[in-house]
């Protein structure tokens, strides 16, 4: 058949040659692929192409460095066949037992005879060797002179080897590695061993080959029985000195859930000062809006790892020095809420600067003062959320399962303004301005600082508000014990804790006994501005088991957040959710110190409660401490929960407690492994009757005076 002329040529696709492969061959093909993957008799460098690449780096440089390696041994063989021969060849063996048995002069003559008989054997069997070499050499040729010095290297390479625990054959920390792509596992064992991590007769299990991730190396290792992985973050310093690296360049996490146990470690160890670059502009500059029920994006950890931090049902603690960059911190908590048009903002600025003047744009409530009628207004705010909390739960518990399963605000109850629960952001600057303040009010009769007032209604709003939509975030540059009540710590989730002068200033950020477990924030060199340890509350980027982290924090520098607020501005005029502050409109007189009205109230007393100050102390204290697990939550809290909470000392706080009715007993607590382990504390019960107990003297006591 003919093809007309003018009819266009198309040229036609490959053909390509295929086999149908039916359902059982594809299923049996997955099986051998599963069986593969899962098997533990197939190394894990079969299973993995990051994993074969690294070996065959690993495998490349062990090529590199044989023959240094083959010649050093050799050397160190060398040596010490030559001290064995001179220790045999002077009878060193027999000339120590004679002293040892003061005979020496006895045994001087059998003892110089014996050594002559061994150079005269030495001698011989030198004699030999040499005659026996040059007549092979004649018979076979030079190639016996190669095989004999190969084979006599070899053997002293054998004999030269590094053996773990050998003396004088230790491997010892070199300089710089001149291959930074690469790690000897040798160099980790030694360390632990120098850091007294692990002893000298223990070595440590490769879980997962080192691999270069980011900018250092990261192994996971598993311990010998018994060491535990919390010990080596405790000890992180020490593995540090002998890594030959700063701490900072050193995480230390131990592995969690079903891939780890208590002695699994994961490291990572980086080539310089992760924080000596320049920090990263914040991400949020780039949206044009978020969700608050979304963590905000919060900075990145040395391993340049995202890190982002929950808002939505907990609180936030920012504590350092001046300058260390706090208020950045605090801002970038705000900024996420402040691009979410259906969130409500009270912002207080105690420092009384311009670092949140762009926010009173978007702010339901703004204040930026340090003079006692700022604090009085700071005062009318959480009085006027304290209600909206109690408010919210009242509403909440009229609506249907469908739209409010349990008693927490969901996200679609915070967007819908007929229900009138958004996610409320409160963030108080320099918050030990109004803790401190001493300005008397009169709260159901009695006067009582104005500073005390406010602490308590923080402490109320830190335990009720979270599941009611609050969010409560307090920055300050003095983190000590008179300035924050231990009743408002304890209740606040989350802590960011940058610079401080004194391990003590960190564990009042972070928590008690912090410092031990190798979180000291008071070791953050000056030079890291915006570096802290962040003890986050809820799941994290990382993991959800994490204890704490080190965290550079992005950068926002004043242009950012002012462009940032407008954005949120527009965004809210879209929406039609501009309030109060933002559009001039809603402002509340402050507090008259003559005639405040306590707005709190609970089952049983506590130090936000009215009757609270009938209780003696530290009865006052324990139950602020509890809250609501007083009245319907535990039924024994151990003596070293409460003497960490409240920081007193231990004697004297049980010999009070005591007094009060309520003795030490025996219970069992559950440990952070799940392991329950018996204590000694006080039962909840044994609490109830002595609080009970002295509201009833307090009360006769009053009708008597009266």
């Amino acid at each position: 058949m003919t093809t007309p002329q003018h009819a266009a040529v198309i040229p036609a696709n490959p053909v390509l040659d295929g086999e149908l492969i039916d359902d059982d061959q594809r299923q049996q093909s997955g099986r051998v692929v599963s069986w593969w993957q899962r098997s533990p008799r197939i190394p894990a460098v079969l299973k993995d192409r990051a994993q074969a690449a690294q070996a065959a780096k690993d495998a490349t440089v062990i090529v590199i460095c044989a023959p240094w390696r083959f010649m050093g041994a050799s050397g160190r063989g060398t040596v010490l066949a030559v001290r064995a021969w001179r220790r045999w060849v002077t009878v060193r063996d027999y000339r120590e037992a004679a002293e040892q048995s003061e005979k020496l002069a006895d045994k001087y003559v059998e003892i110089r005879e014996l050594t002559l008989l061994r150079w005269r054997v030495t001698g011989a069997v030198a004699g030999t060797t040499t005659a026996g070499i040059a007549v092979a050499d004649m018979l076979y040729g030079h190639l016996m002179l190669w095989a004999t010095g190969v084979i006599s290297a070899a053997v002293l390479a054998i004999t030269g080897r590094r053996r773990d625990g050998s003396p004088g054959r230790r491997a010892v920390l070199a300089g710089p590695r001149s291959l930074s792509w690469t790690m000897d596992p040798q160099i980790l064992v030694d360390a632990f061993r120098d850091a007294k991590l692990i002893g000298k007769d223990e070595t440590l299990r490769l879980v997962e080959r080192a691999s270069r991730v980011g900018e250092g190396w990261a192994i996971t290792i598993d311990l010998p029985a018994t060491r535990k992985a919390t010990d080596v973050i405790k000890n992180r310093e020490a593995l540090a000195s002998a890594l030959a690296v700063d701490e900072v360049q050193l995480l230390v996490e131990r592995v969690r859930g079903n891939g780890g146990h208590a002695g699994r470690v994961a490291m990572w160890v980086a080539d310089s000062d992760p924080y000596a670059t320049p920090p990263t502009r914040t991400p949020l500059l780039e949206v044009a809006c978020w969700d608050a029920w979304q963590p905000v994006p919060f900075g990145r950890d040395a391993r340049n790892r995202r890190i982002s931090l929950p808002l939505v049902w907990t609180s936030l603690l920012v504590g350092a020095i001046p300058r260390q960059g706090k208020t950045f911190a605090a801002r970038l908590a705000a900024a996420g809420l402040i691009l979410d048009a259906f969130t409500r903002l009270y912002i207080a600025d105690f420092k009384a600067g311009k670092d949140w003047d762009a926010a009173a744009q978007v702010a339901h409530r703004f204040l930026s003062g340090d003079e006692p009628a700022d604090v009085l207004m700071l005062a009318a705010w959480l009085v006027e959320l304290v209600t909206e909390v109690q408010g919210r739960y009242r509403r909440m518990r009229e609506l249907d399962n469908e739209v409010c399963p349990e008693s927490k605000v969901t996200p679609a109850m915070s967007r819908d303004v007929s229900l009138n629960m958004p996610i409320t952001g409160v963030f108080i600057d320099e918050v030990q301005v109004p803790l401190e303040e001493r300005t008397p009010i009169k709260v159901q009769g009695k006067m009582i600082p104005a500073g005390e007032y406010i602490g308590e209604l923080l402490t109320w709003l830190a335990k009720k508000g979270p599941a009611a939509g609050i969010v409560l975030v307090l920055a300050t540059q003095r983190p000590d014990t008179k300035t924050i009540p231990s009743a408002l710590r304890a209740v606040l989730g989350s802590r960011f804790a940058l610079r401080v002068m004194d391990w003590r200033d960190s564990n009042i950020i972070l928590g008690e006994q912090m410092n031990t477990r190798g979180w000291d924030s008071s070791r953050l060199l000056p030079s890291h501005k915006g570096v802290g340890i962040l003890r986050p509350d809820g799941e994290i980027a990382v993991g959800a088991d994490v204890l704490a982290m080190m965290v550079r924090t992005d950068y926002m520098p004043n242009t950012d957040w002012t462009t940032i607020c407008a954005r949120g501005r527009a965004l809210r005029e879209a929406a039609g959710t501009l309030t109060g502050h933002a559009i001039g409109t809603g402002s509340i007189p402050a507090l008259d110190p003559a005639t405040v009205a306590n707005v709190i109230s609970g089952s049983y007393p506590t130090n936000d409660a009215p009757m609270a100050r009938e209780l003696p102390e530290p009865l006052a204290s324990v139950v602020a401490y509890l809250g609501s697990d007083l009245d319907d939550g535990r039924e024994f809290i151990p003596t070293a929960e409460l003497i960490d909470a409240l920081g007193v000392e231990p004697t004297a706080f049980g010999r009070q407690m005591g007094e009060l009715g309520c003795r030490p007993r025996p219970g069992r607590v559950i440990g952070e492994d799940g392991a329950s382990r018996q204590a000694r504390g006080y039962l909840l019960a044994d609490i109830r009757a002595a609080v009970e107990q002295a509201l009833q003297e307090s009360r006769e006591l009053g009708d008597g005076s009266t």
